[in-house]
């Protein structure tokens, strides 16, 4: 009482401590993330491994209110069976995700007992008429049926996995959902990676692979997965002098080594750190290169250099390129430990006009590096997450700072 009496300014700090509680604790909930969710459960792993690798995992992450419809190991099975496309499969996979929260116990609470609910599929603009529906069937005495709006109940309900109300519920089904729609063919994107390059400031780097030939091995592993790791130009020029020391087979081995035979999101070189294979491996961890994740940041490792990853150029699977900020130096054709990579060596003395200049160009650099990638189909869910937790430790900092004012 005697605090508002005096109108004392703590009070006010302490009246709002609840809020900024409240705030704290809602900003934190919908933070989802479907992979590390599905991965705590090894027999839906390869359910996760394709909501990954058709990117409807940061489309899951990105959503606050979802269910996710996920099939044991067994059950991706038959789907895989048929061996469709990676596009046609994406549709398959997105009949799974319904853009509404149902909860173990709100399935026995459908009015009438039986309702069709919309999904990602049918949200894609993909799906024709209500084809991207799925019929969700109470059927009493515990049981639960799921089909595609045909009306045909394929599969059941066979228990929950994890639920964050009202935000995100994970449900496991006995089979997987499809239809013809969901099945029909779907033509692969096309992609020129030599197009690509010189459009999103790799030029430098497009053009060593022209000059050396190394572009058409690129070529020849994009339609089966690949990664490409582009240096900025910045740091090709600063790398110019080692580059041209080196006879005409070991350019090429230096250049395949900034590619990976395989397609690797951000979340996924985030989730297997370790030794990849690159373009120019041909033996046993011969020409490898380390992924290490640093924070939230990507770091790429041998023992000469490192570099990390600044930006996405192009994610469209089977295809993406990253910039980093230094060319990889492999220590088959480098020693470990020798000296700085040209680009950090010290500039010699220059006049005031000249310093001038370096700086403006330094700036420039900088800002290219720094610079925002091309719009791409997806961001990653650790993206989406790492925003939300951001702006969770700021409010934290502030709750507690209010805190202890009004304590003391």
């Amino acid at each position: 009482m005697e605090c508002f009496r005096f109108r004392s300014p703590f009070c006010s700090l302490a009246s709002t401590i609840p809020l900024l509680l409240l705030c704290f604790i809602l900003t934190t909930t919908n933070a989802h993330n479907i992979t590390r969710m599905l991965a705590q459960h090894p027999e839906f792993s390869t359910f996760n491994h394709y909501l990954t690798v058709t990117h409807l995992a940061a489309e899951i992450n990105r959503r606050q209110t979802i269910t996710v419809l996920a099939v044991d190991n067994a059950g991706m099975s038959e789907i895989l069976a048929k061996h469709l496309s990676l596009p046609t499969l994406k549709n398959v996979l997105s009949l799974h995700v319904l853009v509404d929260y149902y909860g173990a116990k709100k399935l026995h609470q459908i009015t009438d007992g039986t309702t069709l609910t919309s999904t990602i599929f049918q949200a894609s603009g993909a799906a024709s008429g209500t084809s991207g529906f799925v019929n969700i069937t109470d059927l009493k005495a515990g049981k639960v049926g799921f089909g595609t709006e045909d009306g045909k109940l394929t599969a059941t309900f066979v228990k929950s996995i994890k639920e964050i109300p009202y935000y995100i519920s994970v449900l496991q089904i006995s089979k997987i959902l499809t239809s013809e729609e969901a099945e029909a063919p779907v033509a692969a994107p096309s992609l020129n990676l030599t197009e690509i390059l010189n459009m999103q400031g790799c030029k430098a780097f497009a053009d060593l692979l022209k000059e050396t030939g190394a572009e058409k091995t690129f070529d020849e592993n994009v339609d089966g997965g690949l990664t490409v790791f582009c240096p900025i130009d910045a740091a090709i020029r600063g790398f110019a002098n080692k580059y041209k020391n080196l006879t005409a087979a070991k350019k090429t081995s230096l250049l395949l080594y900034h590619g990976f035979p395989v397609y690797y999101s951000l979340q996924m070189l985030k989730s297997n750190n370790g030794k990849m294979n690159t373009l120019a491996t041909d033996g046993k961890q011969k020409y490898a290169v380390t992924v290490q994740t640093d924070g939230e940041d990507v770091k790429l490792e041998t023992k000469v250099v490192t570099a990390t990853i600044t930006g996405t150029v192009k994610d469209e699977d089977p295809l993406v390129v990253y910039k980093i900020d230094k060319v990889l130096q492999p220590t088959e054709l480098f020693e470990a430990g020798s000296e700085p990579d040209d680009e950090a060596a010290p500039a010699p003395k220059a006049s005031k006009k000249a310093k001038s200049k370096a700086k403006g160009a330094a700036s420039d650099e900088d800002a290219e590096a720094d610079a925002p990638a091309d719009d791409s189909e997806d961001t990653t869910a650790d993206e989406d997450n790492a925003a939300a937790n951001l702006s969770a430790e700021k409010l934290m900092a502030t709750v507690f700072f209010a805190v202890c004012l009004w304590i003391f």
